[in-house]
This record gives structure tokens, sequence and C-alpha cells, in this order.
């Protein structure tokens, strides 16, 4: 009966052990930060997509306003041979 008792005692101890083992485990991957996540990620692409769109509207605007038309005027004068 001793004997079964200390088998079962190592047994208990080495179960208790490992469990310990596994949640410091867990404990570490939980308190882990240094991975990037998936919303993270998602709002750096949204951000650079809303940048990127209003850069290309104002060129946009910029060059229909100011310097189409002055391109345009200087053109015709350039060609304009009467005048």
């Amino acid at each position: 009966m001793k004997k079964f008792m200390n088998s079962m005692k190592n047994k208990v101890n080495s179960m208790s052990i490992k469990v310990m083992c596994k949640a410091a485990q867990a404990k570490e991957v939980l308190a882990d930060n240094r991975g990037e996540g998936y919303i993270d990620t998602a709002v750096k692409i949204l951000i650079a997509v809303v940048l990127g769109a209003l850069l290309l509207a104002g060129l946009y605007a910029l060059l229909n306003e100011t310097v189409l038309p002055t391109l345009t005027q200087r053109i015709k004068d350039m060609f304009n041979y009467a005048g």
C-alpha cells in the first residue's frame, strides 16, 4: 500500500509540474504583444487608401482649375500668328 501511495504521489507531482509549465506557457503567449493583428493591418491599408484618394483628388483639382486653362491659353497664343 505504501508503494502504491508513493507512486500516486509521484504521478500527481509530475502532473502538477506539467500543468504549471503549461500555465506558464499560456501566460507567456497571452502576454506577448509583439505580433501584428489583422485589425491593425486593415486600419493601415484604409489610411493609405484614403490619403492616396485625397492626394489624387487634390492634384486633379489643381491640374483642371489652374494648370490646364493656363496651358491651353498658352498653346492658343503660340499658334495664333495673326495676333
